[in-house]
């Protein structure tokens, strides 16, 4: 039902160290050199955030074409937070649709923990499941195709060989290309917007032993109600480039889940 994401094998488990009194998750901030605002906002909060642990599920890079990519000046500097953060606080990143080839060697060099999708968060005797949320979007068949392809080894092998400048000039293009589709089906009243399953949605939960699903993706934050207990919380992207500004994350404590809004300045 979820290629990729609901195998033979269980999810994996991540459980809290006893000294994470508070874990902070987000998700789609779309790190890009264009962007200054909410580099320095992500910035901010990564060095200064009470959180003993940062989960990043996904899309913290606008585009990754691959580590050797990681010298450049702007990826560098997102480097450096990372590490600055990794000091003192443990760091996980799982890939989103547009990071999904960030490798080992960014995450190695940063000190970040690589999280599968989907994660099992065991913390504060609760479980919650922990995704990026785009495999879950079943009705976009057209993009669970292009999923597909190119979470796929053969796929990566070939693009990663490729020169850097041809890597990057194929990103912008398909960057490009998203950003007119996304903007025609806005000005289009009749186009369908593809939502998280919730019938996937309720399965995946049921295979982490878990009642509440914590993804991104959809840049729709809501809480939603899937029966029998369950519930998935959708988490917001951020864009303080823009108005209106907005950057938020979902802090989890001993009192529960909570909806934070970042310091945009």
């Amino acid at each position: 039902m979820m290629p990729g994401l609901c195998g033979a094998e269980p999810p994996p488990v991540l459980q809290a160290e006893a000294a994470w009194t508070c874990i902070d998750v987000l998700s789609d901030v779309h790190l890009h050199e264009d962007a200054p605002a909410t580099f320095d906002a992500w910035a901010r909060h990564m060095r200064s955030t009470p959180a003993q642990a940062v989960l990043i599920l996904g899309d913290l890079f606008e585009v990754w074409v691959g580590d050797d990519a990681r010298d450049g000046v702007f990826e560098q500097r997102c480097a450096r937070v990372l590490r600055e953060a990794a000091a003192s606080r443990v760091l996980g990143f799982m890939a989103g649709n547009r990071d999904f080839l960030a490798g080992d060697a960014l995450l190695a060099e940063c000190g970040v923990c690589r999280l599968a999708d989907p994660t099992v968060l065991v913390a504060h005797g609760h479980r919650y499941a922990l995704s990026h949320g785009d495999a879950l979007c079943l009705d976009d068949v057209e993009y669970q195709a292009f999923r597909r392809q190119v979470r796929s080894a053969a796929w990566q092998q070939q693009f990663l060989a490729l020169p850097l400048p041809e890597r990057w000039s194929r990103a912008r293009a398909m960057r490009d290309a998203s950003m007119a589709h996304q903007a025609r089906r806005a000005a289009d009243a009749q186009a369908t917007w593809f939502d998280v399953d919730r019938d996937a949605a309720r399965t995946l939960l049921a295979a982490c032993g878990a009642t509440t699903l914590i993804h991104g993706h959809t840049h729709r934050p809501a809480l939603h109600d899937l029966g029998d207990g369950m519930q998935r919380l959708v988490l917001g992207d951020w864009d303080c480039d823009h108005a209106p500004a907005r950057a938020s994350l979902l802090r989890i404590t001993a009192a529960g889940c909570q909806v934070v809004d970042v310091p945009l300045a």
